[in-house]
């Protein structure tokens, strides 16, 4: 069902600071509707929205939507908030983000990446060739890119770049053009309640695709492997390290700086291709992954191959994605949003690779009760290329339920699993207690979390200079 947003609209965003909504409302108010929105709490969102001229109310309130006519959810927000009961009552429309996100790019040429980890990188690095293409495409992201300072912008071509949101399941009302699928994963399950029902939707998204079009699918992925073989309609192309890759990665090499690499491109009725010494300014195997499948879209339309490799060079990166925040006695210190189990052995994978010889301190702050419940023996395992641990209270994200089992016995897990020596913290005060104590010498240190432990790493110079 499409919206007919006229301009008189005024459409009210019920959770406007989280980093996908912030981006969808300056969107919609640079395309000319009425925007305004609502949080619990003040954030670098919400400043970001708020140099829009955005209209900002902090607390959910139900006169804030006294002249809305139109409201937009995001997944976080509970039945029982004030404004949407009040929405309901009054008959106002009420719309989940991916929706009304389906709507506003339903006119532009889409190029929707998907997945359990890496779309925020990935949308970022298409993004960042498209541009270097002199093709201004409309962004939509997950994460804040270096290159503009924010994590949407609307662009002046017909096309749009734009990470998807699998939470809710609205990901397969998008209409895309061009699709990624970099990996999927137990992730989101509270929602789909079965892996099963997870990989059908992906499979519905992946055979929307148009003859016009194409999905790009990372062969290196075992879930991908068993999807594919489940699509009919074969309009897809993959891409990994995987020998049977259309778009094959080979001859990697990796250093503090960059990682380098070639592609090979075999395409049915075409002649082989050979994309060689491709650099990016990031490690990681899953990093050059992603760096394929942003190559692999530009590639197929038709951007030229010197182009694809400057905008891969040049790439500026993504806030929080393995980003150096200071040094402190001769260590780097990083921060990186990796909460789920793959994602944290990817990053500690590319640091081993690289940093050889560094001991790795990994502060980890669990994200989300319901998710160490479920993984919690993953993450046991996940952490076996680091050092040392350190591990934080879980940020709960608003989540009031048991975890069925006792911190200490979650700690002692990690410890045999992973086989490294872990230090338990109640709070931040004792993170700044243990840096200063014990943070010198041949180390590298990585913050690791979606919660507030970016803060906690960012706030630390303050308190240990």
């Amino acid at each position: 069902m499409k919206i007919k947003l006229a301009k008189s609209e005024l459409i009210h965003f019920v959770g406007i600071g989280g980093i996908g909504m912030s981006g969808l409302a300056i969107i919609m108010k640079e395309l000319g509707f009425k925007v305004q929105g609502s949080d619990i709490s003040a954030n670098k969102n919400i400043d970001r929205v708020k140099q829009k001229n955005i209209k900002i109310y902090i607390g959910h309130k139900k006169q804030n939507i006294n002249k809305s006519t139109i409201l937009v959810i995001s997944s976080a927000i509970k039945k029982n908030n004030s404004e949407v009961l009040l929405a309901k009552k009054r008959k106002i429309p009420i719309y989940t983000r991916g929706e009304m996100l389906a709507n506003v790019v339903s006119l532009m040429k889409n190029v929707v990446v998907a997945g359990s980890h890496g779309k925020t990188t990935t949308t970022s690095l298409i993004s960042n060739i498209f541009s270097h293409a002199k093709i201004d495409p409309t962004v939509i992201n997950g994460g804040v890119l270096n290159s503009f300072s924010g994590s949407a912008r609307l662009g002046k071509s017909e096309w749009c770049i734009l990470e998807s949101d699998e939470s809710d399941g609205s990901f397969t009302k998008i209409p895309p053009t061009y699709s990624i699928i970099t990996n999927i994963d137990k992730e989101h399950l509270d929602y789909y309640k079965s892996l099963e029902i997870l990989k059908n939707n992906f499979i519905n998204f992946i055979e929307k695709t148009p003859s016009f079009g194409k999905a790009f699918i990372c062969l290196d992925d075992k879930i991908n492997k068993q999807v594919i073989k489940k699509i009919r309609n074969l309009n897809y192309n993959t891409y990994g390290i995987d020998k049977l890759s259309n778009f094959k990665i080979l001859n990697i090499s990796q250093n503090e700086n960059n990682s380098k690499f070639d592609i090979k491109i075999n395409l049915p009725g075409s002649k082989e291709k050979l994309i060689k010494n491709i650099r990016i300014p990031l490690i990681g195997l899953h990093n050059i992954r992603n760096s394929t499948a942003a190559a692999a879209v530009a590639f197929s339309v038709g951007i030229p191959i010197k182009i694809i490799k400057k905008g891969l060079e040049k790439f500026s990166g993504v806030q929080r994605r393995f980003t150096k925040v200071f040094t402190f006695q001769n260590v780097p210190f990083f921060d990186d949003y990796a909460h789920h189990p793959t994602e944290i052995t990817e990053v500690l994978d590319g640091v081993r690779e690289v940093y050889k010889g560094k001991e790795i301190v990994c502060i980890f702050q669990p994200h989300r009760i319901s998710r160490v419940k479920n993984l919690h023996e993953e993450f046991s395992k996940s952490l076996k290329k680091a050092d040392t641990v350190i591990l934080c209270p879980i940020y709960t994200a608003g989540e009031n339920i048991k975890l069925g089992f006792s911190y200490n016995s979650f700690a002692k897990k990690i410890i045999k699993n992973s086989k490294i020596k872990l230090i338990l913290i109640n709070n931040n005060l004792d993170l700044i207690k243990y840096v200063k104590q014990n943070i010198y010498g041949n180390k590298i240190v990585i913050g690791m979390g979606a919660g507030s432990i970016s803060n906690w790493i960012r706030d630390l110079p303050k308190h240990i200079k």
